[in-house]
């Protein structure tokens, strides 16, 4: 029997497949989630996150520093709250002197190409570890939007070039976008976490910022009535489709590979620049899997951010993109 049409025969050398090969990865993909804490030259292994720290400022100026001379364009800052800061107001996050502003700052200094993209949530800085203002035992959506819009406002004054409101309540993109318009702030972008879900996957994040729900009978004891229902699909492009109405330069979906056909789905339908984050559960599987020698760590790392990018994302937060751009840099 004759085979006209053998699909191995474009497979036959490294040199063949890479001629064909329809996704590339580069360091042009990744923005590196970091942790910053108050204090000087210190830094604190997330243990949960092997590789990962904690780090105080002017370290984390360094790593930047490093960061950029590997290919890697972007940082997604998050900060360490001290326990006295927090209240049920989010008060600090919008500090014009807060840890967050300062680091902006620092950074934007050391690193003016470092494109700086600053967490926008009240978690960190709330005393229930909740993503908004609890009012009579519930989250106040719309009092969250204030305080997002002030803590917003401080991370621009700042110079931050795009805010990553990552807290999930209906209408915070417009109520950003009004109050950056509204103050001169009209080349700041807004990559909006549009299909957030209430994931099982965030567990090592939550333990290197204390951000998780405080045991509470008069709070809600997890974040399901704003982060989105893992079963559902089509809310998911309800959800990305409000947040370009809104004013949504980038749409964040989030986690990564347990949500591929999300990625997938929404690529299909809107042209607008994807981001996907693989997340810190996501991560640290993966590193104890190689821990234990069960996986390649180098090959496992590089596969699954292929992955994501071949799914549809245009840009991926990942923890292990320092490790994978000197991988790729090799």
């Amino acid at each position: 029997m004759i085979l006209y049409s053998r699909n191995r025969r474009l497979r036959m050398s490294p040199a063949l497949r890479s001629l064909v090969q329809e996704t590339v990865l580069t360091t042009n993909d990744f923005a590196m989630p970091m942790f910053i804490m108050e204090g000087k030259n210190t830094q604190e292994p997330i243990a949960s996150m092997p590789g990962i720290y904690r780090r105080t400022l002017d370290l984390a100026v360094q790593e930047c520093k490093e960061l950029y001379s590997l290919g890697i364009k972007a940082v997604n800052l998050y900060v360490k709250v001290p326990e006295n800061l927090k209240d049920n107001t989010g008060k600090e996050s919008w500090n014009s002197n807060g840890l967050m502003q300062s680091a902006i700052k620092a950074i934007k200094d050391a690193v003016p190409e470092m494109v700086i993209m600053p967490d926008v949530a009240l978690d960190p800085y709330s005393m229930y570890g909740h993503d908004g203002i609890i009012t009579n035992g519930k989250i106040d959506n719309d009092a969250t939007n204030e305080a997002l819009v002030k803590m917003s406002l401080s991370h621009a004054e700042a110079g931050a070039d795009v805010l990553a409101p990552s807290d999930m309540m209906d209408g915070r993109v417009a109520a950003i976008r009004s109050g950056l318009e509204e103050n001169g702030f009209t080349d700041v972008g807004i990559l909006s976490y549009a299909a957030k879900y209430a994931s099982s996957f965030y567990g090592p994040f939550r333990s290197a910022l204390d951000s998780a729900p405080k045991e509470n009978n008069d709070i809600p004891k997890d974040k399901k009535t704003y982060q989105m229902d893992f079963h559902n699909s089509r809310e998911a492009m309800d959800e990305v489709m409000k947040d370009i109405e809104e004013g949504a330069d980038i749409i964040m979906i989030k986690p990564g590979m347990p949500y591929l056909d999300i990625v997938s789905k929404v690529r299909e339908a809107i042209d607008l620049p994807i981001a996907v984050f693989n997340v810190s559960g996501e991560y640290a599987m993966l590193k104890v899997a190689a821990q234990n020698g069960w996986l390649d760590n180098d090959k496992a790392i590089i596969e699954s951010l292929t992955c994501i990018k071949r799914a549809g994302a245009d840009m991926i937060f990942t923890y292990a993109a320092k490790e994978a751009a000197m991988l790729l840099n090799q």
